[in-house]
Parts: structure tokens; sequence; C-alpha cells
């Protein structure tokens, strides 16, 4: 959808437009909202078409409904679906390219696609026009694969200097050279792959179709001339850019309607991370926490999360060779984070819909002639009010939030944070301890960071109460007086639990007994809550290979588990903010698990400092 029509105000539209979005008929709690809205314009004109589209989408997903988002699926947006106007199937002269083709040729390889300018194969491989007045099928999705083991490949870096040397023969001004393929799926689900495609970006204005359509086939000849037969040469406008993406978001107070859903793109402890080299794995994990060596700035988590071979050393060897990525939020993480955006749109509107029904009950209720109800009714009427006016605004400000997703984040390349530096392999056989050694390091990228950048803090987001995280934390008089989690919500991490004190904690449960109530925020399961088990766990793999290992319980019956799958490289911490282990795995059953296995964090530290022996846990700013 065009950002012209989401903002469109719900009050402004007829019920053709309202039934063609699918606003009216499909689920009673939009329906309910045009109702209430169009009957309370004054209260709430500030219903937009985006807005409503939030709720829809919230209702579709409640209802178990298949369904992804617009931003992320193959689906089309109201300004991506097939024109029906005549001007569809009007040829471009004077090289037989309709303007529907021009729009729609390459649907699917991202929300907005280029525009076809031409290919050197329209009279062999006609697209498919809809014509006035006929039924239009779906268009087939297009989607950019990587080119492997073809005829191509060993000579690609001989053909392209001499395509190169073409353009500059023929005052083409090319801005980018490519060879790809694309999988191609039909409306029935059918995939099929297209030939090799020669893929030309030119300076926007500067060639025109004819030039493409001349140049062509001497791109042909090159490439048959070393017998690459069956190539396609596509062509369009287009200019580089750097894509280096925005700086990581800043932590914001609890009363933005963001602070929740925007944490996972903060630079804090719990950040969801991928590698780039397992991207089409969707395995993503945990940034444990951040240190300085020297000049930089690295973090940590397991090496099974940042790197691809579990069983070799990897060092990055610096300026000049490949670096692995690693980067915020995969692709499953990602749409999480609009998922809860748009999920927070539609509870708002739901609320506006019940403030706004109170506040037409209280002003036409007569009033009261006691003082006491009367001085009630007013007060509740302004309360009302006001809290309308709050959603309005939160709304407003998630609908910017979930823009600048959309327009900055979107991309994943975009969300590149930083590189692998070390990631020895995974071993249980350090030393006599046994623990298992599953850390690795990557150096942030410091324009990503050094503007948001506050040191080892973990955001505890707004799952439980100040009052329930200290109740939970530390439910014994026994425990020291004080202690307490901060009102803002942000624990600062200092210090490491100590093996001896692993084995004697200075905190008690709710019986008295001692204990270390612990915590971690991870990629899947949030924040969350469990008990450490005290005595160490002894493990054997189904190789035989043994390993003694920190573990930890879920809280309670109705706490839920306390890691799953995507939460590997969480740190596991104690009430007070002090290190207690790094979680790497658990035993999970379906979808439940009953217990965390996780390396002592005192251990953990010694590892990293025999690596990098100036390493300081404790700064908080960047530089």
């Amino acid at each position: 959808m065009s950002n012209n029509e989401d903002e469109k105000k719900i009050v402004e539209l007829d019920n053709e437009a309202l039934t063609k979005a699918g606003f009216i008929g499909a689920f009673e709690s939009v329906k309910q909202t045009v109702e209430i809205t169009r009957a309370n314009p004054k209260l709430l004109d500030w219903v937009t078409w985006w807005m409503l589209e939030c709720q829809k989408i919230s209702a579709e997903k409640n209802a178990n409904s298949p369904y992804s988002s617009p931003a992320l699926s193959d689906a089309p947006t109201m300004s991506s679906q097939p024109s029906t106007a005549s001007t569809a199937s009007t040829v471009v002269a004077p090289h037989l390219i309709s303007e529907f083709e021009r729009v729609h040729y390459w649907h699917g390889i991202s929300p907005n696609p280029p525009e076809l300018l031409y290919r050197s194969d329209l009279e062999s491989n006609p697209f498919p026009v809809h014509l006035p007045g006929t039924r239009w099928g779906q268009l087939p999705v297009k989607t950019a694969v990587g080119l492997f083991g073809t005829a191509l490949n060993p000579i690609w870096n001989t053909i392209a200097p001499k395509i190169i040397t073409l353009f500059k023969k023929r005052s083409i001004k090319y801005s980018a050279l490519m060879a790809t393929r694309f999988s191609i799926c039909d409306g029935d689900g059918n995939k099929k792959l297209s030939p090799i495609v020669i893929w030309i970006a030119t300076h926007p204005t500067t060639t025109s179709a004819e030039a493409a359509h001349d140049a062509s086939p001497d791109v042909l000849s090159i490439l048959e001339d070393h017998q690459i037969m069956g190539v396609v040469v596509e062509w369009y406008e287009g200019s580089v850019e750097q894509l280096t993406g925005p700086p990581l978001m800043r932590v914001v107070d609890e009363s933005n309607p963001t602070c929740h859903v925007r944490r996972a793109l903060t630079a804090g402890l719990g950040m969801p991370i991928a590698a780039k080299v397992k991207e089409n794995t969707y395995a993503q994990g945990t940034v444990s926490f951040f240190f300085h060596d020297g000049t930089r700035v690295l973090g940590v988590s397991n090496q099974h999360v940042l790197h691809l071979d579990p069983t070799v050393d990897y060092e990055f060897k610096g300026s000049g060779a490949p670096k692995q990525y690693i980067q915020v939020c995969g692709i499953h993480r990602f749409q999480q984070i609009l998922d809860e955006t748009r999920d927070l749109v539609a509870k708002n509107i739901t609320e506006a819909v019940r403030l706004t029904e109170l506040i037409v009950e209280l002003k036409a209720k007569p009033r009261s002639n006691d003082v006491d109800q009367a001085e009630e009714d007013d007060e509740a009427l302004e309360d009302k009010k006001t809290r309308l006016n709050k959603v309005n605004k939160d709304n407003a400000k998630l609908h910017v939030f979930f823009k600048e997703l959309n327009g900055q984040w979107l991309d994943i390349g975009r969300r590149t944070i930083g590189w692998v530096d070390w990631a020895p392999k995974i071993t249980i056989d350090i030393d006599e301890c046994r623990y298992t050694r599953d850390i690795a390091t990557f150096e942030l990228e410091p324009a990503k960071f050094k503007d948001s950048f506050q040191g080892n803090v973990i955001q505890l987001g707004n799952k439980f109460t100040s009052h329930e995280i200290n109740t939970m934390f530390w439910p014994n008089n026994k425990n020291p007086s004080g202690i307490k989690f901060p009102a803002n919500g942000l624990l600062r991490i200092r210090g490491v639990v100590t093996r001896k004190l692993l084995a004697t904690p200075d905190c008690y449960d709710e019986n008295g007994d001692p204990a270390f109530i612990v915590g971690k925020d991870g990629n899947s399961t949030d924040f969350t809550v469990g008990r450490y088990s005290g005595l160490e766990a002894y493990v054997c793999d189904e190789l035989g290979k043994e390993s003694i290992e920190v573990a930890v319980y879920n809280y309670s019956k109705t706490s839920g588990n306390f890691s799953a799958k995507g939460d590997s490289g969480s740190l596991i911490f104690t009430g007070d903010g002090r290190m207690l282990a790094i979680l790497h795995s658990g035993m999970p059953r379906g979808l439940s698990s009953h217990v965390t296995f996780a390396t002592p964090a005192w251990w953990a530290i010694e590892q990293i400092k025999h690596k990098y022996p100036n390493a300081d846990f404790n700064r908080e700013s960047f530089y």
C-alpha cells in the first residue's frame, strides 16, 4: 500500500472502498471499529486505513489464518495490484514492452521492484498481458537466486570486462552488471528456474530502450564467443547507493509505545543476531555481552550462532581478509517485530472503540443531583478523553515507527552490525573442568553502536511489572535489603558469580532455602526467569562425548519455558546484575523444555581473557 493510501481517514471512505479492502464483513472487531468511528467522527477522525489494516491482520492471525506481512510476502498490496486500466496493455514503442510488463515484470524480487527497460527475449518469451475485461490470475512471483555451477561461473571474470568495454564504446552509462537467475513461482505454486540473465542497470535517464535494444545482440555475441548459449539480457534503470543502514535504535522511556517492540533493534544484551553465512538456515541466536579490547568493542555469543562450522577454529585475519558478517534480527525475528507493532496498533484501536463508547454513554447520561456522583462522572469523562487522546498519539508514533522499519530495516543487508573476530571450535576438553567451550566474538561496527551504546545493560521489557520482578528474584525477607530492579527497567551487568559462590549462593527462595533466581533475555522467549540447579549437570551426547554444564530449570508451572531454540548465546544473570552463565542448549520435548544448559560465566570469561588479555567488561560508552 502506498503512503498516501494508508494515511487515509476511515471517516472519509465509502462502503465500497472498505468492503473491497476486506474491512467490512470479515471480522466483527474490524466492522465494529468502522461503525463506531463513523458514528463518532469527532472522537475517532484520526483512525486511518493503516490502523484498520493492522487490526484486520491481527484478527486474521488470531484466527489462525495463513497470512504473512505484505512487507515480507508475495501478497500484492493495493498499490501493486495488476492494473485493469486500458493503458496496462498499451505497447511502449518501438520495442513491444507494454506498460503492464514494464511495471510488473520483476514482481516479487522486492516490495518495490525496478521497472523493465528492455529485455532481449521479448519476441521468444512474451509476458502475459492483462487485457481489459478479462479475468486476471495471480502474478508470477520472481526471486533472484545465486548462480552456481554453470559454464559462465569460471569465466565470468573474463566476460564481464568485455561487456563493460562494449558499454564504453556505445557510451552506455551502466551502474551495475550482474549475472543471475530467477526462481519463478506461478499462481498454482509451481516453480521454474529462468535461463541465465545478464542483469544490467543503467544510471537513470541516460540510456533509452532503443540503446539497450541495439546493444543486447553484442552482449549475447560476447557470451556466444565463449560457448555460453541461451542467455537473456535484461535492462533497468538504477543507481548504486550505499546501504550502510541506520544506527541501532536508542532505548526510549516506557511511556513511548515503541519501547518494547524496538528492544530487538537497540544496543542491549539479548540482542537477536544471525550470521550472514547461515542466513538460509534461519539459524538465530542472542548476544551474551560486550567488552572493550583497546579501541575495539566486541560482542560475545555462541560459536554455533556466529560460525558455520563448529569443528574448526576461525580467526579474522585483519584488513583485506573476507569478513563473516553478523546481522541484528534474522528474517523471522524481524517479521516478529512487524507483527508485534501491528498487534499493538490493533490493541489500541480496540481500546479506542471501548473508550469512545464509554465517552458517548457518559455524555448521554443525565447529570446526577448527587454532588459526589456528578463529580465522579465528570472525572470519569475527562479520564476517558485523556486516555483516548493518548491512544491516538501512541498509534501515530507506532505508524512512524512501522514506516521506519520498512524503510530503513527491511533489507537484511542494512541490519549488518559487525563481523566475526574469533570463533574457536566447540570443544569440551580445554581443561579438567570439561565445560563446553561454545563461545565466539564479533567486532562491532562503530557507526551502528557509537551513539546508542550503554555497555552491558539488560532491558527487561514489559512482560512483568517491577513488583513482579522483584518478588520473583527476591521472594524472601532474608535477602539483602535494598536490592531491587531499577525503576527504568535497565539492569546493568557488573561482576561474575564466582565458582565458589555458585555452590554457596547468597540469596534465598520463598521457602527460605539458599537459591539463585536467574534471568535471561533471549531472541525467542524474551525475558524469562528460572532457577539455577545448584549442582552441575553431567551431560553425554549421542556420540558419547561427556561434558559438565550449568543447569537452569523453569521458574514455575505458569512461568513458561526458560529458553527455546533461538535463545543460544543468551546471558544468564542474577537479580543484582552478575553474570552466571552463557546459555547454549536445552532438553526440549515438543514445544516444551524443562531444563536449560549453559557454560559458567566465570570460566567463559577466563577463556576470553586468554585471547584478549586487556578485555574490559565494564565500560559504559563506546569510545
